[in-house]
């Protein structure tokens, strides 16, 4: 896929996994709309056809404690 197909395609679905090389896979969002309630978004990168350094969406990630202030 090229960049822009890649970017359409999660954009088109909200939500995604696609692989990621090898027998590896990653869920990708379109917006934190579609990550639980906790978490947060972080940019995500993956290599295209066209361009190693894509930015396909983001990932859902959990937030560790500090992050609301609070003592790990």
């Amino acid at each position: 896929m090229t960049c822009q197909q890649a970017r359409g395609f999660v954009a088109s679905r909200g939500a995604a996994v696609l692989g990621t090389g090898g027998m590896t896979y990653d869920r990708f969002v379109r917006d934190r709309r579609y990550c639980e309630a906790t978490e947060i978004t972080s940019n995500a990168f993956v290599p295209t056809r066209d361009n190693p350094q894509c930015q396909i969406g983001y990932r859902c990630l959990e937030p560790s404690q500090d992050w609301f202030g609070e003592d790990s």
